[in-house]
């Protein structure tokens, strides 16, 4: 697995999020209040919108255009519960946050 930089965590403070590019893909970084930093796929599986014109309350991830939600957790739907975001691998090396993205592509739900 390899991991790429993506930002630095002065870039991205717990209850934030941000929208970063690994390799040309698009990733929304999210540190969840309480939690650890996660990397989900940028675009919102519904129409294709991006996640960071949403909103982030430090829990739950909302899409402006539709307000579908995601835990900032684990990416599962919250409205609709029956869609998620695909994650990709996060590890912090000093200030740094990187991102592994082989092997993972972004998930699509139904319209």
């Amino acid at each position: 697995m390899s991991f790429k930089p993506a930002c630095t965590l002065d870039d991205l403070w717990e209850g934030d999020m941000t929208e970063v590019e690994v390799e040309g893909q698009p990733i929304l970084l999210v540190w969840p209040e309480g939690g650890e930093i996660r990397a989900f796929q940028g675009m919102c599986p519904h129409q294709d919108i991006p996640l960071a014109e949403g909103k982030f309350d430090g829990r739950v991830i909302m899409c402006r255009a539709h307000q579908w939600t995601f835990d900032a957790k684990t990416g599962a739907g919250v409205n609709p519960s029956d869609c998620r975001l695909a994650e990709y691998p996060v590890k912090v090396e000093g200030d740094n946050v990187l991102v592994a993205i082989e092997g993972v592509k972004p998930l699509f739900a139904h319209t």
